[in-house]
């Protein structure tokens, strides 16, 4: 996700949880002194993030200098993001390095009960 979409996207949250538009907001816009943020708020905004980015954020993970301005929350979650993405390929590595395992042993077997046929072919 690129960095505008991403603050385009706190934004909507922030609309939606404050129920009023909120735009044109920029990087140093002040969440709870300029937009008077509830820890409510807060809430509805990381759950709105979540489920449009497709991290998962712990709210006691979170420092207050997350939440700062529109840009130290988007640090966070951009952050986050990578973090999801490491933890898929990782995943995704790990799947493979299993699957290839599964090949190797399934190979190994086929090649035994071949020898075991042809000695048995030969006795």
């Amino acid at each position: 996700m690129e960095r505008q979409e991403l603050l385009l996207t706190i934004e909507k949250a922030l609309s939606e949880v404050l129920e009023r538009p909120v735009s044109g907001l920029t990087e140093e816009t002040a969440l709870f002194d300029e937009l008077q943020l509830t820890s409510l708020a807060v809430l509805g905004m990381l759950m709105s993030v979540e489920e449009a980015t497709g991290i998962s954020v712990d709210p006691e993970g979170l420092d207050i200098d997350d939440l700062r301005t529109l840009g130290s929350f988007a640090d966070y979650v951009e952050a986050a993001i990578r973090e999801e993405e490491t933890r898929e390929e990782e995943t995704r590595t790990e799947e493979t390095r299993t699957d290839e395992t599964r090949t190797d042993e399934t190979r190994t077997e086929e090649t035994r009960t071949e020898e075991i046929r042809k000695e048995e072919g030969t006795s």
